[in-house]
């Protein structure tokens, strides 16, 4: 959420921002939450004067006891008690038309980062670098779900029908490569400095509209029946949450933290979700990061937080390319965002496997998340990014790490974590 500030002292900029996300149709709110906000200002302004009204009886009141006009004093009186019930009516009228402003200002998308190349959609994103080569091996790449069954090491069929389409139960050594890369992707994070947390997987809807607009909710989000509670997408979510209506003491800033968690996403609108496989499913695992920090700083861990993602790869052995998100691909909290893509050598292209963002305000705004330094408060800057999820680095490791005969190479970071072993091999 931007500042009401720059809506009321620069609405032009506002609404060039919308154009550059090319969301024309919310321009009007900028008017309608300008009319409003005038409105609000009114009444607060009417209040003032109220409260000023009554500490001006008030002092009329003690000075006409001291005079014994007793006649001046109950007309005096009678004023004073009509003031209360005024400002309460004011009072009452101010916070519907906050409730009503803040509606809006949740639907005004954020300011985007001068560096975010304009463009309509992903179509339009920007590659940076790519990281690694990117190969394709003189024999057939089987695919991931051909690969996984051969090695016995994926159920579907079970899955659906014990839990509906979109979901997988992993087995044997398919479910253990997939918790070592879990595992070395916490570990790696530690390493950086990132404190560890074991966060919960249902937060309230305070949180959610906190951390993501409501069309992202909408597309993403479970609810749980009957409870102000939904199913986590990330546990990015609940890591900021971690933060609300708190002022940290700007010494202890940055403030960085890793979670692994499950993720439920309802994929509304998704293609593919009928098939069998790991790209798009309605729960996964993730080891996320997320960084608080003073807004001067946000820029650099931006840089250092993409840049742990891609090492994580490179150390699995997987070619990697970073792709600048354009404005139209932003999603409305969003100042800047770049995504990592993995390479696929049987598709022969790059797919997404994470996403680096930087919120500056606009979440602390919604939480209420302030530092204090050397007696000034303001607010943070938050940051997000994806370590690595299991079911698209799973595919990006398995089409990258196959041998000729089918077998998966386990790259040396991960053999730790799979008891010493270095290669998943097809059993006859």
């Amino acid at each position: 959420m931007i500042d009401i500030k720059l809506v009321r002292e620069n609405p032009e900029l506002v609404k060039e921002n919308i154009k550059k996300k090319f969301q024309n149709e919310k321009i009007v709110l900028v008017d309608k939450v300008l009319k409003l906000d005038l409105d609000w200002r009114k009444l607060k302004k009417s209040e003032e004067d109220l409260r000023a009204e009554r500490n001006k009886v008030s002092e009329q009141i003690n000075q006409v006891i001291k005079s014994g006009k007793k006649s001046e004093i109950e007309k005096l009186k009678k004023s004073a008690k009509e003031i209360p019930g005024k400002i309460e009516v004011l009072q009452e009228k101010r916070k519907k038309l906050e409730n009503e402003i803040q509606k809006i200002m949740y639907k005004i998308p954020n300011i985007i980062h001068k560096s975010v190349p304009i463009g309509k959609d992903e179509s339009e994103n920007v590659e940076l670098k790519k990281i690694g080569e990117p190969k394709v091996p003189d024999f057939e790449i089987i695919n991931h779900v051909d690969l996984a069954l051969k090695l016995n090491g994926v159920d579907f069929d079970t899955a659906r029908k014990n839990s509906g389409n979109g979901f997988y139960f992993l087995k044997g050594d398919v479910a253990r490569l997939h918790t070592a890369i879990l595992l070395y992707a916490k570990d790696f994070m530690i390493s950086k400095g990132f404190e560890l947390i074991v966060t919960p997987y249902m937060i309230r809807s305070e949180v959610v509209d906190g951390v993501m607009s409501f069309e992202e909710k909408d597309v993403m989000m479970y609810k749980i029946q009957d409870e102000d509670l939904y199913l986590i997408g990330t546990s990015e979510h609940s890591l900021i949450g971690i933060y609300k209506d708190k002022k940290i003491n700007g010494k202890n800033l940055p403030a960085k933290l890793t979670a692994y968690s499950a993720c439920f996403r309802k994929e509304k609108g998704a293609h593919g979700i009928e098939e069998k496989g790991f790209y798009r499913v309605h729960q996964f695992e993730k080891q996320e990061m997320i960084v608080i920090c003073e807004p001067k700083e946000s820029y650099d861990w931006y840089e250092k937080m993409l840049q742990y993602t891609v090492d994580v790869f490179r150390n699995l052995d997987i070619p990697v390319r970073t792709l600048e998100c354009c404005s139209g691909d932003l999603a409305d909290l969003k100042a800047k965002s770049c995504d990592v893509e993995a390479w696929s050598p049987r598709q022969k292209k790059y797919f997404e496997v994470g996403s680096c963002t930087n919120m500056e305000e606009a979440q602390a705004r919604r939480l209420n998340i302030k530092y204090e330094l050397k007696g000034e408060t303001n607010f943070a800057h938050t940051l997000n990014n994806t370590v690595l999820a299991s079911p698209r680095a799973l595919i990006a490791l398995m089409e990258n790490n196959q041998q000729k005969d089918g077998s998966i190479k386990i790259p040396k970071v991960l053999q730790p974590y799979m008891g010493g072993k270095k290669k998943i091999e097809i059993k006859k």
